[in-house]
């Protein structure tokens, strides 16, 4: 759906992120009350971690090495299942194996939606159910052609752009400008390119940046 005036939402996100999850949902509901269902959002990549092996790591001892111990991640992973819980998300933490390389995921998300930008909200919701609801390694090819196929791709196409190298820059050099922005975590939206709210906000207050936003391009 389009709005009235101009309006344009951009969302910097990294896939292995569960607070860009939830913040995509707050999103989603903040765009539905204004009337903006399905209203096509511009994601753009950031890495939480850009020195991750290119295979991944251990979940366990991702989680030990970033916050500490296993006590102190359990708290602070019980505080986001909360918040999904309220957002309609049943987060898994307990089935994800592996912490991933996201690069090849954020190529596939500029990929796809460079050319058909209306997939984006769907693709970018298949990677964190898969990932967060379901366990899968979003930085295995195969899984990632999987996810594109359902999303009009062909999959022979698919895989031989994600084992090049192409994009590959585009998403360092996005991931950097991010940094150089000011953006040091995640969820960042960006309404018309003058207003940012960092976090996963609550509806009432994107929804009042949204109103904002097209308020301000209604003005003379």
């Amino acid at each position: 759906m389009q709005s009235p005036f101009a309006l344009k939402v951009e969302a910097i996100v990294d896939t292995i992120c569960p607070w860009c999850y939830i913040g995509k949902k707050r999103l989603e509901e903040a765009l539905k009350r204004e009337g903006l269902e399905g209203f096509p959002v511009v994601w753009r990549p950031f890495l939480l971690n850009p020195d991750m092996p290119a295979g991944g790591m251990d979940r366990h001892l991702y989680l030990s090495t970033k916050f500490g111990g296993s006590e102190s991640a359990s708290r602070v992973y019980n505080a986001i299942a909360a918040a999904g819980a309220g957002i309609g998300i049943s987060f898994n933490f307990s089935g994800i194996r592996l912490t991933p390389d996201s690069t090849d995921s954020h190529r596939m998300i500029y990929k796809i939606c460079a050319e058909r930008p209306e997939t984006g909200n769907d693709l970018i919701e298949d990677l964190f159910a898969a990932y967060f609801l379901n366990g899968q390694d979003i930085g295995d090819h195969d899984l990632l052609a999987e996810i594109a196929v359902r999303h009009g791709e062909d999959r022979a196409e698919i895989l031989d752009y994600l084992d090049s190298d192409m994009d590959r820059e585009f998403v360092m050099r996005e991931n950097r400008t991010a940094h150089q922005l000011g953006v040091s975590g995640v969820p960042c939206f960006l309404f018309n390119g003058r207003h940012a709210l960092s976090g996963a906000q609550e509806p009432d207050i994107l929804q009042r940046m949204i109103r904002l936003a097209r308020q301000e391009d209604a003005l003379p």
